[in-house]
């Protein structure tokens, strides 16, 4: 990947729990879902829990029971190979349920989400008898003869009030859209949907370094930025921290059982030792006798 989008699909898999938050009780999330061992995995899986639950959000309410979502970066073209290779794998999803006809294809849906118009392959289609409805900025639905309801969604149109987490994943932000992204992290008070928003903004600051350095330099940004961002720098020191202390711990036993083979023990008495004095399993302890 370039250096603009290095961490767009972690970041794109949290939008799309923040874009969907309203109803995230309806719905199961499934990131990378493997459709078949020896196949590419889909970027995203949305299950409606229950057939009846309603989605309002305008991206949202195209869904049916099974949505799988395909997050189409900067650096990919979205042609007419790769669009029915999205369709491709909504048809391996479909044949891969537990029992004959299990998922209903008309209860499957593919939305697509990149940033630009795909101008050649909006050409393509209506050549060849597609028909593409414009019903909200930035949403597009494609009919014709589909095997599965899809939708193309293109985040530089989107509204930026409604859907300020997908526009954040933009490689070409204003100061106002980052503003706007800032003011939205800020208005989140449930933890882990603040936890899912450091992903959408370390995405957007790694595809905006220019913007994002222009606005550091600004104090009262730089204020916001460094209260959102605290939590997410303590918690990674610590995380570094721990793993200082792991791999001293590892360095150590490794070391302590080099010397009791020196001093004549045999393994499982070494193992037996180190699991009482590390409080590890036999698994564990077996790596360092490999």
């Amino acid at each position: 990947m370039k250096d603009t989008y290095i961490q767009v699909h972690p970041g794109f898999i949290a939008a799309m729990h923040l874009e969907l938050r309203d109803s995230q009780h309806d719905l199961i999330f499934e990131k990378e879902h493997n459709l078949n061992a020896s196949l590419p995995a889909a970027d995203l899986l949305v299950i409606k829990e229950a057939p009846s639950a309603q989605i309002q959000n305008e991206i949202g309410v195209f869904f049916r029971g099974h949505n799988i979502i395909e997050y189409n970066d900067s650096g990919e073209s979205l042609d007419i190979n790769a669009f029915y290779k999205c369709i491709a794998y909504a048809g391996l999803y479909k044949s891969y349920g537990n029992a004959l006809d299990e998922r209903k294809a008309d209860d499957i849906t593919v939305s697509i989400i990149r940033e630009s118009l795909p101008r050649e392959l909006f050409k393509y289609l209506s050549r060849h008898g597609f028909s593409i409805v414009n019903p909200a900025y930035g949403i597009y639905h494609i009919y014709g003869k589909i095997l599965f309801p899809t939708q193309i969604i293109i985040t530089k149109e989107l509204n930026t009030r409604k859907h300020a987490w997908l526009k954040a994943l933009s490689a070409n932000l204003t100061k106002n859209d980052i503003q706007n992204l800032l003011d939205n992290i800020q208005s989140l008070s449930d933890p882990s949907d603040l936890e899912i928003a450091g992903s959408v903004l370390e995405a957007s600051f790694s595809a905006n370094r220019q913007i994002i350095q222009q606005l550091i330099g600004d104090d009262t940004m730089y204020e916001v930025l460094m209260e959102i961002l605290e939590p997410q720098l303590v918690l990674r020191d610590q995380e570094k921290k721990e793993e200082g202390r792991l791999e001293g711990q590892r360095e150590g036993i490794s070391k302590t059982v080099d010397l009791l083979r020196e001093f004549g023990h045999d393994d499982p008495e070494i193992k037996a030792a180190i699991m009482r004095k590390y409080d590890l399993s036999e698994d564990e302890v077996n790596l360092f006798f490999q």
